[in-house]
């Protein structure tokens, strides 16, 4: 009775999978279209994967809206701008550029421009540092030192 009740969840579960693989297109170009739609999109409720890959039960509804979407004729714009009004912009794994999402896009380009302006007060920092350490160096050090530490330099070079 027990490998009964287990045999029987584990084919529920492919069941489930099972009724998206079998949704009826007119033809395969029509399926091929929707599959790539379908992951072009993201889930709304995982939010790190797509409609495809996603086992949330508002994903298995979405993927079947895009397939009868593709089925009744509509553009691909159209389904994208469906999905797009109830969810908003977050749905698109590549969001339009406009002013809801300027941070978004502008973000990267700001925090390089930053990590570059503070490299170069980090290394014009140590270089002022390392030739005041250097002059400090040669203050403390007799003259004949200094000749000598110059023949060692001119030997490494």
């Amino acid at each position: 009775m027990r490998r009964l009740v287990l045999l029987l969840c584990f084919l529920s579960a492919f069941s489930f999978a099972e009724m998206v693989d079998t949704y009826q297109f007119k033809n395969n170009d029509d399926r091929n279209r929707a599959v790539a739609l379908a992951k072009s999109l993201r889930c709304p409720q995982c939010q790190n994967q797509n409609l495809v890959e996603s086992n949330s039960p508002i994903a298995y509804d979405l993927r079947l809206e895009v397939y009868q979407m593709v089925n009744e004729g509509k553009s691909n714009e159209q389904i994208v701008a469906t999905l797009t009004d109830r969810f908003g912009d977050f749905v698109r794994y590549d969001p339009p550029f406009k002013s809801t999402t300027l941070l978004l896009w502008g973000l990267p380009f700001v925090l390089l421009i930053l990590s570059a302006c503070a490299s170069w007060f980090y290394l014009k920092r140590r270089d002022k540092s390392g030739s005041q350490l250097n002059s400090q160096l040669n203050s403390q050090l007799s003259v004949e030192q200094q000749a000598e530490l110059k023949k060692l330099l001119e030997k490494v070079e």
